[in-house]
């Protein structure tokens, strides 16, 4: 690919998703970079620019984990997971002595 030109949306998530010999290595992964399009988290231009310096264990896992060469396609992946995360675990313990003890409840 020539430099400057920018992968379409779909192109960019195929590509992050799709592990060594085009198996999706995670339907989860997949599942989170769908989500992410849907709510146009990877429309527009790539202009922000996110590094930074990560232990070399901790890249190698989440890469064999993934099937994910590409620190940026990782990267992309890990901050959609992150951007559409459900979080009905924390809502529901949110909800803890929400009914008094006193409550009768009855099936």
């Amino acid at each position: 690919m020539k430099r400057g030109v920018q992968p379409s949306s779909s192109q960019r998530r195929k590509r992050a998703v799709v592990a060594k010999g085009g198996l999706v290595r995670s339907s989860k992964l997949h599942d989170v970079m769908v989500i992410a399009e849907k709510e146009g988290l990877l429309h527009g231009e790539r202009t922000q620019v996110v590094r930074g310096r990560m232990p070399e264990a901790l890249v190698a896992r989440a890469k064999k984990r993934t099937g994910i060469d590409s620190d940026t396609d990782l990267i992309e992946v890990a901050l959609a997971n992150i951007a559409v995360a459900d979080d009905y675990a924390d809502w529901l313990l949110s909800r803890r002595d929400a009914i008094g003890r006193e409550a009768e409840l009855e099936f």
